[in-house]
């Protein structure tokens, strides 16, 4: 490699390129001498054992005086500076007649080499200057006179040095190097024809790929030419399909497993959609010809590359081929198929697959499990998951925390499995019980859905005792779900349990055991929750307000409904369009005070709130109903 470089070094050197004055050194005085002349006592450069022999780098962009100073290099530390006792130790001291013609060399410049100068700068014996050019080429390219010189005064071959430290070979390209091999070392390659095979398919053709190929006249296509030629890069698939189809055509060509399986991989990696099912044509043709060279990795690769492609359809009609092609199912198969047809919502289908995975006991990864669980839990399939984690764990196979909470949320949103999601949280423990408070408030959620006040508030306190801690959500939760119920008493024994544990109750709190009171007719107890509400929060919301004028309403008590209304105006609190429409109608229906129900339709208007045309209507009705009575009855009204 070294010497491939050296002649690019000597065609860049081939312009004569002008001496720098300050590199300039008179031939009179320092010629070349062997690696054995004694050396003057004027050079501070002790010589140490690790520079008995010269050592090539690339050229360093720092100065060379600080290289110098350092009396002597460190090649670990600095792989890339430059040994400048090989250099030094190869001046010739013996033409200098005099001690003052060597210090004068240092009066100069006192280090030999100034910062601009170059280190590369060699007086020969014949007089003849030879300039460095390191700034032309910062690569730092020896040229062969100089490495020869440098060599020979150790004594040593140009061929010795890559034999003595094969490492310090420059390399144009270190990826090449490792894997660099020669196509003459394999037998039935010839370097030639691949090249030639090559420009067909990786060039514009204006007639037929067999064709060109043809008029290549090859004469051997042995499996190791084809896997060559399918394994080089940037050839389009489509491309070498043509090639592999042409190339089965001839007489001296068998196909073997091991080509297809580099077909497929080379025309994976384009994720092209007609190249992927002109590949599948292809390969399903011949494993219905010949059973045995489609393995399961073959196969696997296409159902992987037409999941990737977003074809479901197409994924299980490979896998649906397995039997025709004499290969057994592995558990990447099942995964790849499953993803493939839950990615397209065929989720009736994936729930076949993967019935016929459990099966088969072929169970991928505890990762890989999640995803099929989340996958069937997308479509609706939570009970199908369940059974499908049941399996898995009985395999020691454990899917990630992140998939059992999104299990148990979805089998919490169907009242038929939130049973099954409450017996999934015995499978947390330890630290990951500490952390299952969303799994812990789905389930709670879903039994006071369903009512079941008793399960809900039984594991409310398994938390409160074992983890994990719950919140004001939780407790909010049961609270409403036993004031729904009327177990009022409980209800409130469970807010000051709240309280006890650090947890402020929130309007939200105070109003679900409010509606609770107000539901079994308890105004009174209603307004004392609502004092303590008020007490506690300096705003509360209008649904604390539009309660207690439902209450009142319900009992027709309808000026304590009115005294709420202005209280609620007066606390800060807009009154909305339900509470005015909630009161009119009790005004208009139960006492008949249209009077008194025309006037909050004042203050809506004022308030720019909207009436809509059905309680409109009914205010008309009861005051037309009301003058017509009086009519009857002879009673004239003015006006």
């Amino acid at each position: 490699m070294w010497r491939s470089n050296a002649r690019v070094f000597l065609i860049r050197s081939s312009k004569q390129i002008a001496p720098s004055s300050k590199t300039k050194v008179s031939s009179n005085t320092v010629t070349l001498i062997s690696s054995q002349s004694p050396r003057s006592s004027a050079w501070a450069f002790p010589r140490s054992s690790q520079f008995q022999n010269p050592r090539f780098f690339s050229h360093n962009s720092d100065p060379f005086d600080n290289v110098i100073d350092k009396k002597s290099d460190d090649f670990g530390k600095n792989p890339t500076s430059i040994s400048l006792q090989s250099h030094i130790s190869s001046l010739d001291f013996e033409t200098m007649n005099t001690e003052n013609a060597k210090n004068n060399i240092f009066e100069e410049n006192p280090f030999f080499v100034s910062h601009e100068s170059d280190v590369s700068s060699v007086i020969f014996k014949d007089g003849a200057e030879k300039d460095d050019v390191f700034g032309e080429n910062p690569s730092f390219v020896f040229e062969e006179s100089v490495i020869c010189s440098m060599v020979s005064s150790n004594g040593m071959d140009k061929d010795d040095i890559d034999n003595e430290n094969p490492s310090l070979s420059l390399q144009e390209d270190g990826d090449q190097m490792g894997s660099e091999e020669t196509l003459d070392e394999i037998p039935g390659i010839s370097v030639e024809q691949v090249e030639n095979v090559l420009s067909v398919l990786q060039s514009s053709l204006d007639g037929p790929l067999e064709s060109s190929l043809d008029e290549l006249g090859l004469t051997d296509l042995s499996e190791e030419f084809i896997v060559r030629v399918i394994q080089t890069p940037h050839v389009l698939g489509e491309n070498l399909i043509g090639f592999f189809k042409w190339a089965s055509k001839t007489s001296d060509f068998v196909t073997s497993t091991r080509v297809i399986d580099c077909l497929v991989r080379s025309v994976s990696v384009g994720r092209r959609k007609k190249e992927a099912y002109s590949l599948w044509d292809l390969v399903k043709d011949i494993g219905v010809k010949e059973k045995g060279l489609i393995t399961t990795e073959i196969a696997n690769q296409l159902i992987s590359l037409f999941w990737k492609l977003r074809k479901g359809k197409a994924a299980l009609e490979v896998f649906s081929n397995f039997d025709e092609f004499g290969c057994k199912p592995d558990e990447d198969t099942y995964y790849l198929t499953i993803e493939a047809l839950c990615g397209r919502s065929m989720f009736d289908v994936a729930w076949s697959v993967c019935e016929k995975m459990i099966n088969s006991g072929n169970l991928p990864d505890s990762e890989k499990i999640g995803k099929i669980i989340a996958g069937l839990c997308k479509g609706s399939k939570a009970k199908d998951a369940h059974l499908v984690y049941l399996i898995a764990k009985e395999n020691n196979k454990h899917p990630p925390r992140s998939t059992m909470n999104f299990l148990i949320s979805k089998l919490c949103g169907d009242d038929e499995t939130v049973c099954i999601a409450a017996e999934l949280l015995e499978d947390f423990s330890g630290e990951a019980r500490k952390y299952a408070i969303k799994p812990y408030t789905s389930v709670i959620y879903g039994l006071c859905r369903i009512k079941d006040v008793k399960e809900a508030k039984k594991l409310l306190f398994r938390m409160i005792d074992s983890g994990p801690p719950p919140g004001n959500s939780v407790f909010n939760s049961v609270i409403k779900c036993l004031s729904k119920a009327g177990d009022m008493e409980e209800a409130i024994e469970l807010m000051k349990v709240m309280e006890s544990r650090g947890l402020r109750p929130d309007v939200y709190t105070y109003s679900v055991i409010m509606s609770g009171f107000v539901n079994g007719g308890q105004m009174d107890d209603a307004c004392r929750i609502f004092s303590e509400a008020k007490k506690t929060h300096s705003k509360l919301s209008p649904v604390a307000y539009h309660i207690l004028i439902r209450g009142y309403c319900k009992m027709e008590e309808f000026d304590k409904a009115l005294k709420f209304l202005r209280e609620m105006r007066e606390y800060g609190v807009r009154p909305s369009v339900d509470e005015y429409n909630k009161l009119i109608q009790s005004l208009c229906l139960k006492a008949l005070d249209w009077h008194a129900a025309e006037k909050l339709l004042e203050e809506m208007k004022e308030s720019g709130l909207y009436l809509n045309g059905i309680t409109r209507g009914l205010i008309t009705a009861v005051k037309n109903m009301e003058l017509e009575a009086l009519k009857s009855e002879g009673v004239i009204i003015a006006g």
